[in-house]
């Protein structure tokens, strides 16, 4: 008897220690995704948006993604924001580019981070039939998810938007062309798997921003790690939009 109850609570004993591990992984698994960056409301004025050319419509479609769309635009953009940042604080880098004529759909993803969903663009194409051309980009871990995307539906987007990224998925033998943008002063971005990457993209034209840093496409305050900008914010957004203009043309 004393053997058998010593085996049973040896049994208690480990269970109870399995609960525990499992209820501590839960636990700061909880902690790391809901530990992100969060977006800053800023003044439109300060981004270009009031200069005299009307205001982009914004939508929150039921799913949380954001459509902000000008005057008859014939162009579109799906994108995905960075890892662990609020998606909304690229609003103002969306609104600019729809202000220039690009329909902009802003992804809202599973705890911040693109990983959780990257086919999340799937129908978003198919609600707006009046865009005749259509691309895909993001920022950071965004930025990859959207290239892993569009390494399975080439045939559906013009180009990869890379802001601040570099893509794993090897679209060098693709019919699309991609722009890569990235500050000068960037201290998150691996610039050594940028250069080894380099290579997976096709019809490449990079533009770095001089005096950005690696926060600067969104509107969330300083990132762990960021080199320091010697640029303002809105500088930089307005910077990017207007090299996305000119490209995608």
């Amino acid at each position: 008897m004393a053997k058998t109850g010593s085996k049973k609570r040896k049994i208690i004993i480990c269970i109870v220690s399995i609960v525990a591990v499992i209820a501590l992984l839960f636990g700061a698994c909880a902690v790391y995704l809901g530990d992100y960056y969060h977006a800053i409301t800023p003044a439109s004025e300060a981004f270009g948006l009031q200069d005299g050319t009307p205001l982009p419509e914004t939508i929150k479609l039921d799913n949380g993604n954001i459509v902000c769309k000008g005057e008859n635009a014939t162009k579109g953009l799906i994108f995905y924001p960075g890892g662990k940042v609020e998606y909304t604080a690229y609003l103002p880098l969306m609104e600019s580019l729809a202000q220039k004529g690009i329909l902009c759909v802003l992804v809202k993803m599973p705890f911040n981070l693109a990983v959780f969903d990257v086919n999340a663009a799937d129908g978003i194409r198919e609600m707006f039939p009046e865009i005749t051309d259509w691309y895909i980009g993001g920022h950071s871990l965004g930025g990859s998810m959207a290239a892993a995307y569009l390494e399975k539906h080439p045939r559906d987007f013009k180009g990869l938007l890379l802001l601040a990224a570099y893509s794993t998925a090897d679209l060098s033998s693709e019919n699309i062309k991609t722009l890569s943008i990235y500050g000068s002063n960037d201290g998150v971005l691996n610039r050594e798997k940028y250069e080894q990457y380099r290579g997976n993209l096709p019809e490449l034209t990079e533009y770095i921003i001089d005096g950005g840093c690696h926060a600067y496409f969104g509107v969330y305050g300083n990132q762990d790690g960021d080199g320091t900008p010697t640029i303002d914010n809105a500088r930089q957004i307005n910077l990017t939009a207007d090299a996305v203009e000119k490209w995608v043309g």
